[in-house]
């Protein structure tokens, strides 16, 4: 009952965290928001910017990015990883789906941008993985958490923030929020149990258990989801008023149908927000919980790990201070197992907080091994570091993103790594790189001219005959990769890079036809006419493999530079925004024609053999 009583005072909140966000020291400045009826809203329960007291006062405001335009700035973010145990490939994935996505805007030209991970290291689960390994929590994260840097610095994600929730600068900012929370009326004490899953840190519902039984055979219940058992526990904690925002919420998604993609999970969440929203425990005991940040002016309480670990994207820009540099300019990238934490706890935590939801919530599903779930009971959990040693950093790259599909559950095997990056990296765009380019097909080792007469621009290219050397499948083929760079773009923005990655390999697959079609090879050089017809055909194809190596960067980093080096590009002529494809053919001069291709470094991309061991992993902590 309390909570449906509040519930107006959350909408109320809702919107003074809009208006906060859209100008934080004018919504200090002004006046609470009404009530209905016209009477003011209690401070103490307004969420607006007006309830946080700085910690230092600033000597100016805070600027703030531009909500579009070349200089809009946009923090993406990977999950912070619980550092209970070594990554593995699911990680691995959040991690270069937020990297492809920074790397393709950085290249686009779009403005200021951040990308942060890092790790999530208290919690029970922590504390109790410290105690069975014998080490400390502290010893136990300090492990853990350099191994997951190393891992995503081996497989070139290019993070420019790396955070851990044992840093003072973030347990600081945590202490700040839960004053804010505080502050704002959304906290209240009471008793609370419920069945506990130390692995997911949450209490569930009975809706979402099931009857189990355990290794020795005793009846217990497990979540419907993980298979993880829970425990029944009741403790004196602290509750956030989540119930009252039920309304808020709604309204937010509503207003911003993109805020969760894939489409599938915002259903999800709207489903979920139809259902009872009961208040969040957000605190527990200290006396079961002592690795974790202690509630603010009360010894008895730590900080609830899931509270703790969702404001490190906060604090990595600055909260309480500088974060209207940021903040809510940002895009989570998650796994579909933490929708409910990003998508429902966090807005709501954030709205009471004075502060605007985040721009858009990007959800993956997860990866099986031979349709099984991975698991460390079933030792089937795939080891980034050896899958990265065995087919190589670009290699495991192109094949998660290539292969993953946010919608649903992909399936992992070491045999079809070997097929897709063999398949699609080796022979055709590397075979494509080296037949063109060969000394035995362009002796000069020059970027060769296109010749107007041999490929004339035509309105239809179904009425080509007698007018050149190409045919209609010629014209056909350069009007899709025409049109590449512009797919691409759509589907990096709608979150959907395994398509991007389709339509550059169907792409890269036609101008293998293309070449083979025309049979370069066999033209006699000595006849001008098929000199200059020789000289097109390759011009053509080094055209796509500059788009195809300019698109691919922020997928193969290395190959990409590689390709696109061998081609002589230039690094200042690699960006997204000034791409052109096939300029000649549109009148325009090419800034590429005559010259001088850059050295050849060999083979662009060698053939991968086929793996006998599988890549499970192996290492202990």
């Amino acid at each position: 009952m309390q909570a449906r009583q509040r519930l107006p005072l959350a909408q109320h909140l809702y919107n003074g965290a809009c208006a906060a966000a859209r100008s934080p020291l004018a919504a200090a400045a002004a006046p609470p928001p009404a009530l209905p009826g016209g009477s003011p809203l209690p401070r103490r329960l307004y969420g607006g910017a007006a309830m946080l007291r700085p910690l230092r006062r600033l000597s100016r405001p805070p600027r703030r990015a531009a909500a579009t335009g070349p200089g809009r700035r946009l923090l993406l973010s990977t999950p912070i990883f619980y550092a209970n145990g070594p990554p593995h490939i699911g990680h691995l994935y959040s991690a270069l789906l937020a990297d492809a996505l920074h790397r393709h805007r950085r290249l686009r030209g779009a403005g200021p941008g951040r990308l942060s991970t890092g790790t999530d290291e208290h919690g029970l689960k922590i504390q109790q993985a410290a105690a069975a390994a014998g080490t400390s929590p502290p010893e136990l994260c300090e492990r853990v958490s350099s191994l997951f840097h190393q891992a995503l610095t081996h497989a070139a994600v290019s993070f420019t923030d790396f955070t851990r929730t044992s840093e003072p600068r973030h347990q600081r900012a945590v202490r700040y929020f839960w004053g804010a929370l505080r502050d704002g009326g959304a906290l209240y004490k009471g008793s609370y149990e419920g069945w506990y899953c130390t692995p997911e840190e949450c209490f569930l519902p009975e809706s979402q258990l099931t009857e189990h039984r355990d290794a020795q055979g005793r009846p217990c219940k497990v979540s419907l989801e993980t298979g993880h058992q829970v425990h029944w526990t009741k403790e004196e904690n602290y509750m956030f008023r989540l119930s009252a925002f039920q309304d808020p919420l709604r309204k937010w998604l509503r207003d911003n149908p993109q805020a969760i993609s894939p489409h599938p999970f915002y259903q999800r969440v709207l489903h979920w927000l139809e259902e009872d929203l009961p208040d969040l425990s957000v605190s527990r005991e200290r006396s079961r919980l002592q690795w974790g940040i202690p509630v603010p002016s009360d010894s008895t309480q730590t900080i609830y790990v899931w509270v703790d670990a969702l404001v490190n994207y906060l604090s990595v820009v600055g909260y309480p201070e500088t974060h209207g540099e940021w903040w809510p300019a940002v895009h989570h990238v998650v796994g579909k197992d933490i929708l409910k934490f990003h998508a429902v706890y966090w807005p709501a935590l954030l709205m009471a907080a004075g502060l605007a939801p985040p721009e858009r919530i990007l959800v993956h599903s997860h990866w099986t091994v031979h349709g099984q779930k991975m698991s460390k009971s079933l030792g089937n959990v795939i080891d980034p570091f050896a899958c990265i040693g065995q087919y190589t950093v670009d290699g495991f790259r192109y094949f998660l993103l290539r292969q993953g599909v946010p919608e649903r559950d992909c399936d992992y095997y070491d045999e079809k790594v070997v097929k897709v990056v063999n398949s699609e990296l080796a022979d055709a765009l590397g075979g494509l790189l080296n037949r063109s380019t060969a000394l035995s097909i362009n002796p000069s080792n020059t970027y060769p001219c296109f010749s107007e007469s041999c490929f004339p621009k035509v309105l239809d290219y179904r009425e080509t005959k007698g007018m050149g050397r190409a045919s209609a499948e010629d014209y056909e083929f350069v009007a899709s990769v025409a049109s590449l760079p512009l797919q691409v773009a759509n589907y990096f923005e709608g979150f959907q890079i395994y398509k991007a990655l389709e339509c550059i390999v169907l792409c890269v697959r036609q101008t293998n036809s293309f070449f083979q079609r025309h049979r370069p090879w066999k033209l006699n050089r000595k006849d001008p006419a098929e000199q200059l017809w020789l000289d097109t055909i390759i011009h053509v194809t080094l055209e796509c493999l500059r788009v195809y190596g300019t698109l691919l960067q922020p997928v193969i980093p290395h190959t990409a530079d590689r390709l696109l080096s061998r081609l002589a590009v230039e690094p200042e002529e690699r960006g997204l925004s000034s791409l052109t494809f096939l300029a000649r053919y549109n009148g325009k001069s090419c800034p590429f024609e005559g010259r001088q291709l850059g050295p050849d470094t060999g083979i662009l991309f060698h053939r991968l053999e086929k793996s006998r061991q599988p890549q499970i992993e192996t290492k202990k902590l």
